[in-house]
């Protein structure tokens, strides 16, 4: 038997690594500058194995982790806690905290678009009235 050119860990790291992470319902369509739209082909070419759509995931995830990392560091006049060395560690005032708590609110939204809750699926399920006859009832021939 030959040597297998990846192993299980490798393809499982592969599998995480390449995992997707959770869709929403709503697409968006955008029209895309020539040179732009030229080099996302390029780079579907370059990789054959991911769609153009897959591409254009991965780079608007990329891209926004750097927006948020670029974002200020605006210090305000509030102590919030204290660093290692004791020196006082000040409340964020700029962009960050609302950048932040309004992903997180749209987040909530947008999962609560992708299924019913538990709740409402146990209610539905309730109200529906069982078909064909009881089980403890005997069958009558006529």
């Amino acid at each position: 038997m030959g040597e297998s050119l990846v192993s299980f860990k490798e393809l499982l790291q592969s599998w995480r690594a390449s995992a997707a992470a959770p869709r929403t319902a709503r697409s968006y369509a955008v029209r895309l500058p020539v040179d732009e739209a030229a080099q996302l082909a390029a780079l579907a070419d370059m990789f054959p194995g991911r769609a153009p759509e897959q591409l254009i995931t991965e780079l608007l995830t990329a891209a926004l982790k750097e927006v948020a990392a670029a974002m200020p560091y605006v210090a305000g006049e509030r102590v919030i806690s204290t660093d290692e060395q004791g020196d006082p560690v000040y409340e964020d005032v700029g962009p960050t905290p609302r950048f932040i708590e309004l992903s997180r609110t749209h987040r909530r939204k947008l999962e609560a678009r992708r299924a019913p809750p538990a709740r409402a699926r146990s209610r539905a399920g309730a109200r529906e009235k069982p078909r064909g006859r009881p089980r403890s009832q005997p069958r009558t021939r006529s």
